[in-house]
């Protein structure tokens, strides 16, 4: 009789901000970078995606997925390129193996969540498509590192393959026209900077007018100003970024992250048409963060914006009360975690009091404007990569779960 057990596994995957972006493609199809990329994992206990993967040969014939509750169109170039070579991984498995049952020959029933705003430049593609090849991964019992398996994330969502390790990883472009050294690898663990904290300020949950996709493969082809990001900028900037980590010199850390942030920026500026991720909202958080600075005398926190319009402010714990504190105290917003304090007078002890105090004034109607226009923060920090879990979102009947 035909196996008709249901085999399941299920993962979470982590949302990765790259502090040295992404940015254009050598290749499309295989999603190959015209330049190398650092992001920091951040902690699951705040942004996650959960993902249950499950097959049976009592499946239908194709594969399907629902994401956040409605079916999702798996026949796409992007995921399928996934599927296919999680598939033959297995296929050779099973070749060595004649006891193995068939898994790579059943259809698959994929279910997957995310806890934060699909498509809104917080990296939900990323923390999918990982979530989704670590669980299928799981499922067939595969042996391979999350450094190997990051050649296949890479096919669904380029950073997602960042999103397969934790801390502070690296994804390297490489020069071979088959992609085999274009890998992530961990440029530090998290526990060697562990108080790295990032503050999200949710500027707009909106899915983003120009995709990312869109966006790059329009800037390779108009931007004066990409070659020398890609072939000068970047290179340096990934020295620069590597060594600050491995030294955990924030200062070094923070100019870089700022920069490189706005040299993405100015490069999307300069496509035709133009690509405005910004809004008045996220510029007003660059103010309130070059102020926060002036007040401290020195780089205590960093801001950085992906594709879209919300900060993602990086400082280490032991400036909580100078960045995360001070914010607060003006920002009064859903999203705060319960222990966090606000500090709206900081600054009277810092740079003689009246200078810092004069840096504030100069950013009053900033903070105005976040008070109008985020919707939530997320404090969260650096964390670890996917994680192997046994909370189903599909039963043992092979049906998704209602909650």
């Amino acid at each position: 009789m035909e196996d008709q057990k249901v085999y399941r596994a299920s993962t979470t995957a982590p949302v990765n901000i790259a502090v040295v972006k992404y940015w254009g493609k050598r290749d499309p199809t295989l999603n190959l970078p015209t330049n190398s990329s650092l992001s920091i994992t951040l902690s699951q206990s705040d942004l996650r995606t959960h993902t249950t993967a499950s097959c049976s040969a009592s499946f239908p014939i194709t594969d399907t997925l629902i994401l956040n509750g409605s079916p999702q169109d798996i026949s796409t170039p992007r995921p399928r390129a996934c599927l296919h070579a999680l598939r033959a991984l297995r296929a050779t498995l099973e070749d060595a193996d004649p006891a193995l049952p068939p898994l790579s020959t059943f259809p698959l029933r994929i279910v997957s969540v995310n806890n934060f705003p699909t498509a809104a430049g917080l990296a939900s593609s990323a923390a999918g498509f990982a979530a989704l090849v670590r669980a299928v991964a799981d499922l067939y019992e595969l042996p391979h590192s999350a450094t190997e398996l990051s050649l296949i994330a890479r096919q669904g969502s380029g950073s997602a393959c960042r999103s397969l390790l934790g801390g502070y990883v690296a994804w390297d472009k490489g020069s071979r026209d088959d992609g085999t050294d274009s890998v992530a690898r961990v440029v530090a663990p998290r526990a060697h900077w562990p108080d790295m904290r990032a503050l999200i300020l949710v500027a707009s949950a909106e899915k983003k007018g120009v995709s990312s996709t869109t966006g790059m493969q329009t800037t390779v082809k108009t931007s004066s100003l990409f070659k020398t990001r890609a072939q000068v900028v970047v290179p340096q900037r990934m020295k620069e970024m590597e060594k600050a980590i491995i030294e955990r010199d924030f200062e070094t850390f923070g100019k870089t992250t700022m920069a490189e942030s706005n040299s993405f920026h100015a490069t999307c500026l300069d496509t035709e048409p133009p690509i405005f991720y910004l809004n008045d909202i996220s510029r007003a958080a660059i103010r309130v963060v070059e102020g926060i600075n002036k007040m401290a005398g020195k780089v205590i926190a960093a801001y950085t914006f992906d594709a879209g319009p919300n900060a993602v402010i990086y400082y280490l714990e032991e400036h909580d009360m100078q960045v995360a504190g001070l914010i607060k105290a003006f920002l009064s917003t859903e999203g705060w975690q319960p222990q966090q304090k606000s500090d709206d007078f900081w600054w009277e002890g810092v740079s003689g009091g009246n200078s810092a105090d004069t840096h504030f004034r100069s950013v009053q109607k900033e903070f105005v404007t976040l008070q109008e226009g985020v919707s939530r923060v997320i404090q969260t920090r650096v964390g670890e990569g996917p994680i192997s879990v046994d909370d189903h979102l599909i039963d043992e009947k092979g049906e998704p779960n209602s909650a």
